[in-house]
């Protein structure tokens, strides 16, 4: 399969907007190609030099539903600081991940969201939780999986989650209020 920018299935495409169904498990050895080619994508999106030369949109994540598959999988790739202020990089092939709990505190990005398959820019706050709790079975370890996020991992993966039920970034942002005051919120 390719993966490039042409083959991304766009917000033009009512088919994004389609529902992902579970995946049975153990995973089949198609959902585990199709896991390793998103993540091979996510990965050479950040090079510069794979990206021009393959046509490849930088992203640190992508859903299957994004490539015309409607199953829930997805591969995220972060590099971000944990706790300690210390570079980290978060890196998961999940299949049939769902958020188990979510704080009530908020976070957004403060220069807004972008997606792979959003060709244009929508401004304004994507208000999500600050923290979430995701479980499922994860390629990399072969078994299931807790993540514990906060910040920007825990906006990504809500943002990769959100494709599972065809909801897209931009749904999220108030038309009348783009750029809300949140009281104690995270802003990254």
């Amino acid at each position: 399969m390719i993966i490039n920018n042409d083959t991304i299935i766009k917000d033009t495409d009512p088919f994004i907007r389609e529902k992902s169904a579970p995946v049975a498990l153990p995973l089949s050895e198609e959902d585990k190609q199709i896991l390793r080619e998103m993540y091979t994508y996510v990965k050479n999106s950040t090079d510069p030099e794979i990206a021009e030369r393959d046509n490849l949109r930088p992203a640190v994540g992508i859903s299957a539903i994004q490539l015309g598959i409607p199953k829930r999988l997805t591969t995220v790739i972060v590099h971000d600081t944990d706790k300690n202020g210390n570079e980290v990089t978060y890196e998961y092939m999940l299949a049939n991940p769902r958020i188990v709990s979510r704080s009530l505190q908020k976070a957004y990005l403060e220069s807004g969201e972008g997606c792979l398959s959003v060709a244009e820019e929508h401004e304004g706050y994507v208000v999500r939780s600050a923290r979430v709790t995701v479980q499922g079975p994860g390629l990399l370890t072969d078994q299931k999986i807790t993540i514990r996020a906060r910040g920007y991992l825990a906006i990504v993966l809500q943002h990769e989650l959100d494709h599972f039920s065809g909801t897209l970034f931009y749904d999220h942002i108030n038309a009348g209020n783009p750029f809300p005051k949140v009281a104690d919120a995270v802003v990254i």
